[in-house]
């Protein structure tokens, strides 16, 4: 599946919840979906700077695609920083690099979240493209 129609999937779930409180479930749903992350890979340089819970984001490459794993230490951080992961894991660099992630708007999640939350957003966000950025520098495409 490409990014976009991933996006596309995220934000049809969405629109079926008429509450916003219906759609903070599906978040915290979201997260205890997501695959748990290694102590091991719980290291400060993981650590999503800007967050006020923790965030703990790893990459690495597997082949040409470059696979997340996350986890928070907060129910609905988790649940974001998986929406991000399952949207972007699997992908290339330079695929990561070029996406837009429109879903984010189109959820309503930046008017939702309390603003603590949607700078961490923004911060998951920036820590996934500068991995992409590292690992693309790396491969040298």
């Amino acid at each position: 599946m490409t990014i976009q129609s991933i996006q596309e999937e995220i934000v049809e779930e969405f629109s079926i919840f008429d509450d916003w409180m219906d759609k903070y479930e599906h978040i915290i749903e979201s997260g205890k979906e997501l695959e748990s992350m290694s102590d091991e890979l719980k290291l400060e340089s993981n650590l999503v700077k800007g967050c006020q819970s923790q965030v703990w984001l790893h990459a690495e490459m597997e082949g040409t695609k470059l696979v997340f794993q996350a986890d928070s230490d907060a129910i609905i951080t988790k649940g974001l920083v998986s929406l991000m992961v399952r949207t972007l894991s699997g992908h290339t660099p330079k695929e990561i690099l070029d996406a837009e992630l429109s879903f984010v708007d189109e959820i309503g999640l930046k008017e939702h979240l309390s603003p603590t939350r949607s700078n961490g957003l923004v911060s998951m966000i920036k820590k996934i493209k500068l991995y992409a950025l590292g690992f693309q520098t790396k491969i040298g495409s």
